[in-house]
């Protein structure tokens, strides 16, 4: 138990498969929250238990469609601060562990549901993924370069922009109102709706110009010099940021050309400005560029990959990348805790868990007999 965390003492029973809910709930279980997550065995076999989002929590096996399993679900929501799921609008009523069901149990119970489209609207049975979210939501639409089809990115902005983390928002304003009026609540959240809020700047763009803002066409994405991507000599690439025109004349002075200065959104000498600087970033290496760069303030970055990201100081020294002791004694790197709190910091206490691992312990502390527990496993309810 991590004694000191901000969710300690809460208990959250997670209902989800995939990733925006169990990424939902890593958070919460990383900043002490009991997690138990559940999951019936035919999900074993499909491929999409990700251990590397179940560190910290409990797992247990339980079918949700016997009446037995239903019973100990029950149970367990009647004895939980938040429950979260992630099924299709509808199934959880067909089960019979909706919100209504755990209320009339529970009363002051939060429960979560994350899903593509949300629980009402003409989309809300429609099925997806993380890819669909961000076409329908016009976000895909600007990603990518001009005249070629839009990027797919390859991490999933919309089940963890959009799902987990608005999950993880909404149940920690639940669960401060609930500690004003005492009162539980029902928290719908769309991945799509999520994804909406990501065009605040291309709506405020949209309405300074008057134009239409499109793919490696803006402001913020590929068509000025000053925010822009360049290879180097040594065939790897560098970012450049210098939106603010303080930082983009430190880099036109210190690049010998300081005229382009005046320049910096110059619609009609863009391209020369930025033919310019893929000429000139491609003279030297990467590491040459950041050398010369330690002196200058320019808003500039490497483009790391994943393998150069785990052994970067910058993360190791923040503890986003971390060692973690897996079962087997070996070591493993893992991904950090990104928010810092002084006073109840989170922490990484147990490798992430087995399929089931715990169904014996978390129905021994409901009361069942290891007799009983047997019985469960052998008509398979857990």
């Amino acid at each position: 138990m991590l004694t000191k965390g901000a969710l300690t003492g809460i208990r959250v029973l997670d209902l989800s498969r995939l990733l925006p809910g169990p990424y939902c709930s890593m958070i919460l279980a990383d900043h002490g929250a009991d997690v138990i997550a559940v999951e019936g065995k035919k999900f074993q076999s499909d491929g999409m238990f990700f251990k590397e989002i179940s560190r910290n929590k409990r797992h247990v096996s339980l079918n949700l469609k016997t009446r037995e399993g239903k019973a100990i679900f029950l149970a367990l929501a009647s004895k939980t601060d938040v429950i979260l799921e992630g099924f299709r609008p509808g199934v959880v009523k067909t089960l019979g562990v909706d919100y209504e069901t755990v209320k009339a149990v529970n009363p002051g119970v939060i429960y979560c549901s994350i899903t593509g489209y949300g629980q009402t609207g003409p989309m809300w049975d429609r099925v997806g993924h993380d890819v669909n979210y961000l076409s329908i939501s016009g976000v895909l639409d600007l990603i990518g370069e001009k005249g070629h089809p839009p990027s797919i990115p390859g991490v999933q902005f919309a089940d963890i922009a959009g799902g987990s983390m608005n999950a993880v928002i909404g149940i920690l304003l639940a669960l401060f109102a609930r500690e004003k009026n005492g009162k539980g609540q029902y928290i719908d959240i769309s991945m799509t709706d999520g994804m909406i809020g990501y065009l605040t700047l291309p709506s405020f763009f949209t309405k300074l110009t008057g134009q239409r803002y499109e793919r490696s066409e803006t402001k913020l994405s590929h068509r000025f010099a000053c925010y822009n991507t360049y290879e180097t000599s040594d065939h790897k690439y560098i970012a450049i940021g210098a939106v603010e025109e303080r930082f983009w004349r430190n880099l036109c002075e210190h690049l010998g050309v300081p005229e382009y200065t005046s320049l910096q959104y110059d619609e009609d000498r863009r391209q020369e400005l930025i033919a310019f600087m893929r000429k000139t970033f491609a003279e030297k290496s990467l590491e040459e560029w950041e050398e010369e760069f330690l002196e200058v303030e320019v808003c500039h970055s490497r483009i790391q990959g994943y393998e150069e990201v785990l052994r970067d100081p910058l993360f190791l020294e923040r503890e986003m990348i971390v060692p973690v002791l897996q079962r087997d004694g070996t070591l493993s790197k893992s991904l950090g805790i990104p928010v810092k709190m002084s006073e109840t910091p989170g922490s990484l206490r147990t490798p992430p868990v087995d399929f089931g691992e715990h169904t014996r312990e978390v129905l021994g502390e409901l009361g069942y007999t290891d007799g009983e527990i047997d019985d469960f496993m052998t008509r398979g309810i857990v």
